[in-house]
């Protein structure tokens, strides 16, 4: 396939005088684009805004339409990360970028399977009309006219910002004990008699007041120290998240890396507190096995797309401190076989093994068993990729979505032959509180979302 129009960005540079979370804040809240996605990884914070190429996948195919070219949509053929990454080819933008995101369902359908599917969006991804680069005290724009590129220079140096509202945390214990707790030896039992070793469970709270969903980032993130953070406005679905692992990710000489995390303990205040934790932590044979398992799924999985030999965990079983917990990590890696590319690393990986269970395959059953809704972008990914071939992407975790009215969070823990209902409920809630602790009410009419049904 080949497209009719090159269109380069409009771009500069200039230094910053308030951190990079504050000026990534700045941008989301100017109101210069409805849709918008904020990314963080390493300190340094992207913003995209509005549309200049949109990409999205349903069960019905894939399709990309993008500025000065007409558009190309291909009916679902079974392999849909192959018809994203050759539809990507031909967006015509040098240099460009997309943001987006994959729900969880993307699970079921990656390999061709549609049973489980519903008619919602699997996929979403934009190469945004303007782009801010921020790191290390500078900000590089672009913009896809001059016009832009002087309003995104405007928000960015704006000399006050609004005042953001005190947090009012929500209590996340107590609600939906019987069901979670329930579902959980449900999973046990399923463990019991062999169906499978392993499946993460969740279970959702709502948020019984509107939120400033920007505020709550900021506020958040200061709170959190995640290993990717990320806020959007894209396809109807708002989100925020301090993402405590990624996916994958893969740079353009083909290096690909995941990160499973499993096994978790609370972090507290208390530096006593959290050592006697860590020390019960890698004491515990039910983390450690659950853990274990993960980074065995991970290897199998990239040896499917990778180099014979590349494979290898340079990282093994140390404890990471993400928010209100720490976690059991590793990291696995490998290089990319020649004729793979990064939507095949991807498809290898995802779900996240730490989000779905061992096997895959009877996790999803159990997962679609015992959980009470579908998940949509709950441990699925929010992710950038780029034209030379670069991806990272962000497991969906520690999170806060909104869609048509309704707010909520949502956290899941990792069950085992050894697991404890109790103890797995009071994962969920530290997890939770990661976010939970930070909601910040919304006091502008533009940060109050529309009411309308689940």
């Amino acid at each position: 396939m080949t497209s009719t129009i090159s269109r380069h960005y409009f771009e500069t540079q200039l230094p910053l005088a308030v951190d990079a979370l504050t000026a990534a804040t700045r941008l989301a809240r100017s109101g210069l684009f409805e849709s918008y996605v904020v990314y963080e990884t390493g300190g340094a914070f992207s913003y995209a805004g509005g549309v200049r190429a949109e990409l999205t996948l349903d069960r019905t195919g894939a399709e990309l339409s993008q500025e000065g070219a007409e558009k190309v949509s291909l009916p679902w053929d079974g392999a849909p990360l192959r018809q994203i990454s050759s539809l990507l080819d031909t967006v015509a933008i040098p240099g460009w970028r997309a943001y987006g995101w994959a729900t969880f369902e993307l699970s079921y359908a990656k390999d061709g399977d549609l049973t489980h599917v519903s008619d919602n969006r699997l996929v979403h991804l934009v190469v945004p009309a303007a782009e801010v680069r921020i790191i290390e005290g500078a900000a590089h724009l672009r913009a896809a006219d001059q016009a832009t590129l002087t309003a995104l220079i405007t928000a960015i140096t704006a000399a006050v910002d609004a005042p953001v509202a005190a947090p009012t945390p929500l209590a996340v214990r107590g609600r939906g004990v019987e069901q979670y707790q329930g579902s959980v030896q449900n999973a046990v039992d399923s463990i019991a008699a062999g169906n499978l070793d392993k499946v993460i469970l969740s279970r959702v709270v709502d948020v019984d007041f509107d939120v400033d969903l920007a505020g709550t980032y900021q506020v958040g993130r200061k709170g959190n120290n995640p290993a990717r953070s990320f806020l959007l406005n894209l396809g109807g679905l708002e989100a925020l998240g301090f993402s405590p692992e990624i996916v994958v990710q893969v740079d353009a000489a083909g290096r690909v890396v995941s990160q499973p995390l499993a096994g978790t303990r609370a972090l507290t205040d208390d530096e006593a507190v959290n050592a006697q934790l860590r020390s019960d932590l890698f004491g515990s044979a039910k983390e450690v096995y659950e853990h274990a398992i993960s980074v065995k799924v991970g290897t199998d999985e990239l040896t499917d797309v990778c180099v014979p030999g590349s494979i290898e965990v340079p990282e093994f079983m140390v404890v990471k401190s993400r928010g209100t917990c720490q976690h059991l990590a590793s990291k696995v890696a490998g290089q990319l076989a020649p004729g793979f590319g990064p939507w095949d690393a991807f498809g290898a990986v995802f779900p996240a093994v730490t989000a779905s269970g061992v096997p895959k395959a009877p996790a999803y059953d159990a997962i679609r068993g015992f959980e009470a809704e579908s998940r949509g972008l709950y441990s699925g990914a929010v992710l950038t990729v780029d034209q030379s071939g670069e991806m990272d992407a962000a497991l969906v975790l520690r999170s806060a979505y909104r869609q048509d009215g309704r707010t909520w969070l949502r956290a899941g823990a990792g069950i085992v032959a050894a697991s404890s209902p109790e103890r797995e409920y009071e994962e969920t809630s530290e997890k939770m509180d990661s976010v939970a602790r930070y909601l910040v009410p919304a006091t502008d009419p533009a940060d109050t979302p529309a009411r309308g049904g689940r």
